[in-house]
């Protein structure tokens, strides 16, 4: 799997995905009861290859780049998809070159932090270890973080319901976290909190983990570091109850105050004007009180004075004044796009893979099927086999054999060859290089070879299969599910035949 073996010893060697998966049924459960939802319902922890994040990712694109401060990050994280996993959709948080030397305590590290599964988290589900490439793999979370929402929002700000819905979420993650025995939670701030697809917040697991082996641990602006951390260059739990604190004035101010400023502020009997002057006085007074008496709580000097995560979620709790309302609807985002329908169809081997986009499925399909379907779809006269006929065969057997090899661009211009000479039409061509369109990352060109070999064999299922795998790499699900359905019907009536 990539994962650096020469550098262990076989007795050092960290866990396998697989030997992850056997114990994932044993992860702890919440402390919270009925907030942590069951471990079946997370992706199960993976090691991943270098090629299966460079696939996913374009090869790091920096088109693909999330991070809020883009490549000046130390450490950049990218959006990806996997090419298969049901072509889940990935967050990638790639290290600088030698930020882990040990590629055990990487691992270690990692595999600890993937134990802990939470709704309130973007959990990790792998990492890769390839050389001198350390990489973390964690859920995507589309729709921003709460420094997007609260300081660079363009449609409007975050309603208050919707504010001490994120306090609570994050002081839930935290308590689950430390109860876990995960305590530490590293330069924990208002970029860290992600919203998911239904529009939840979230905690990024990428926190849970130290920055590099130095151990520095806050990036962020030493007006807003824990005190204790400039004194001594550790992270304690306190100090995560610390940054908490600076979190929950984000959300009371809309802005990113100095806690020395604002305690001062709190001090002065000015909360009024700590209020952020976008939410136009739609709050309770009562609400905003506890909420700035529990930062400032969270920001004293002293840690040993400062609330634990407990104390957080039992303050929080009953502030909750809209726990009907979804969170798409309070933060004004779409509802996200419901799953396609299950096929009304049984599904053939060819039908189960394109459902999966198990893209690997289908090219063994396609190559033990050879050219069988394209019986009786060319009667070629002797004048035809001229020597241009002899050349443009010859073309496609060097395309079936970069198909076989899995050579796909070579693939592409052999079988390009063979198609623009025109004299023989070849809905197994078509398919070919339609799905070698697909693992290159071109779905338009894909479904464009689909279609055509659907004009040259309309009743054939495999030309309606390719379309509804390019279909979902375009991200049209009804249409892909729709085209599923057809294929599967035709396929169920050529044995009915």
């Amino acid at each position: 799997m990539g994962c650096c073996a020469s550098s262990f010893s076989k007795d050092s060697i960290p866990p396998t995905s697989s030997h992850f998966d056997s114990q994932k049924n044993n992860l702890p459960s919440s402390s919270n009861g009925a907030d942590n939802t069951a471990a079946g319902d997370f992706p199960p922890f993976s090691v991943f290859s270098l090629a299966d994040l460079k696939a996913a990712t374009n090869n790091f694109s920096a088109d693909h780049i999330v991070s809020e401060s883009g490549e000046r990050a130390p450490n950049v994280v990218y959006k990806g998809r996997l090419q298969n996993h049901n072509r889940r959709s990935i967050a990638v948080k790639k290290f600088t070159k030698l930020a882990w030397p040990d590629p055990k305590q990487f691992a270690e590290e990692a595999l600890g932090v993937g134990k802990l599964r939470h709704k309130r988290l973007a959990n990790l589900i792998g990492y890769c270890c390839d050389g001198d490439e350390r990489l973390l793999v964690a859920e995507y979370m589309p729709n921003d973080t709460l420094a997007k929402h609260l300081f660079h929002w363009e449609n409007q700000t975050i309603e208050w319901a919707m504010r001490l819905r994120v306090a609570l979420n994050i002081a839930e993650a935290l308590d689950y976290c430390h109860s876990e025995g995960h305590p530490l939670y590293h330069d924990l701030n208002a970029y860290r909190v992600l919203f998911d697809e239904n529009g939840d917040p979230r905690l990024s697991c990428f926190g849970l983990m130290k920055n590099s082996r130095d151990g520095k641990s806050y990036s962020t602006n030493l007006a807003y570091t824990p005190p204790e951390y400039l004194r001594n260059g550790r992270v304690t739990p306190e100090s995560v109850i610390f940054s908490f604190g600076t979190v929950l004035l984000d959300l009371l101010s809309g802005k990113h105050i100095p806690p020395s400023h604002a305690l001062d502020m709190i001090r002065g009997k000015n909360n009024l004007l700590l209020m952020d002057s976008h939410l136009e006085g739609n709050f309770l007074t009562d609400e905003a009180t506890v909420v700035l008496d529990l930062a400032s709580q969270c920001l004293q000097y002293e840690p040993r004075e400062r609330p634990k995560t407990k104390d957080l979620v039992t303050k929080l709790s009953p502030l909750q004044n809209k726990p009907d309302v979804p969170s798409n609807v309070m933060l004004g985002i779409p509802k996200p796009e419901e799953a396609p329908p299950t096929p009304q169809h049984p599904l053939s081997p060819m039908g189960d893979a394109c459902s999966r986009m198990d893209l690997t499925a289908i090219h063994q399909i396609l190559l033990m099927t050879h050219y069988r379907d394209d019986e009786g779809t060319n009667e070629l006269s002797f004048q035809e086999w001229t020597q241009q006929m002899r050349d443009m065969l010859e073309a496609r057997k060097r395309g079936d054999l970069a198909f076989r090899d899995k050579d796909f661009k070579t693939a592409i211009e052999c079988y390009s060859q063979f198609i623009d000479v025109g004299t023989m039409v070849s809905p197994t061509v078509y398919a070919r290089r339609s799905l070698c369109h697909l693992l290159c990352d071109q779905p338009d060109a894909a479904l464009r070879d689909a279609m055509q070999a659907q004009c040259v064999y309309p009743e054939w299922s495999t030309a309606f299969y390719m379309q509804a795998v390019a279909l979902s790499k375009l991200n049209m699900q009804k249409d892909a599910s729709d085209m599923l359905n057809e294929a599967a019907a035709l396929e169920e009536k050529r044995r009915g035949k």
